[in-house]
């Protein structure tokens, strides 16, 4: 992912509410736990998706201890 493509991103999980960010967190922490349960029962999972997934938690995270602390 280039870095302009990963701005975007980051700039529309900014315009999203505390809410939305945590519907969209629970539900990659379900995707995380999926994709977990697919390798452990020898299914062909493509590695790049743990990435993927990992990387999209810790920025929803970072933005909303941004909207914490902002508002504190």
């Amino acid at each position: 992912m280039s870095d302009a493509s990963t701005n975007k991103l980051a700039a529309d999980l900014r315009a999203k509410s505390a809410e939305d960010l945590d519907k969209e967190l629970s539900g990659l922490y379900r995707e995380q736990f999926n994709l977990r349960m697919q390798r452990g029962s020898g299914q062909d999972v493509k590695p790049h998706d743990f990435k993927r997934v990992r990387r999209q938690i810790a920025r929803i995270k970072t933005i909303l201890n941004e909207q914490t602390a902002a508002s504190a």
